[in-house]
């Protein structure tokens, strides 16, 4: 579905789930024909948003709205503030955090769209009452292309001064 006319998205609007210290707002998808879609990525201070992944399918482009976000994209480790534009090209492996005390926000460009569609399908995972459903998550992201090391969250935690995982 494309849209023919202007469309105004206010700073509130859009459907959001929480996944662990990041949040995912919708903002543009599928309604672009394929071409990307945006999202935009509250992160909790000190929170690891994502451990080390690849995407064999997608690109993303993280512009840094507010705080510090830190990412290491291959072997190198950046830290990006407002203004800043980090490429994590599919194929390579990356990793991105809040690197602050402060929230952070970072806008999300992902070429092609369609990936946005798997926040909304982990959020729930995440939410089971007896905690996550890590099969169930590990099927959904070989549908989707991706590949995560869980491993290297102790790693990045350790490094770089994160929150644990689960820790408020």
């Amino acid at each position: 579905m494309t849209t023919s006319h202007p469309t105004v998205l206010g700073p509130a609007d859009g459907e959001s789930v929480q996944i662990g210290p990041m949040g995912v707002r919708f903002m543009i998808g599928n309604q672009l024909e394929g071409g990307f879609s945006l999202v935009e990525h509250p992160i909790a201070p000190r929170g690891l948003a994502a451990p080390m992944h690849v995407h064999e399918r997608e690109d993303e482009y993280g512009y840094v709205l507010e705080g510090e976000v830190g990412a290491q994209v291959g072997d190198e480790v950046i830290v990006g503030r407002p203004g800043d534009l980090i490429f994590k090209p599919r194929g390579v492996w990356h990793a991105f955090w809040n690197a602050g005390d402060s929230p952070a926000r970072l806008l999300e460009i992902i070429s092609p769209a369609g990936f946005e569609r798997y926040f909304t399908e982990l959020a729930p995972l995440f939410e089971a009452e007896d905690g996550p459903d890590f099969e169930a998550i590990v099927a959904l992201q070989a549908r989707y292309g991706l590949t995560m090391d869980p491993s290297s969250i102790g790693r990045l935690t350790a490094e770089h001064g994160l929150a644990a995982p689960g820790s408020p």
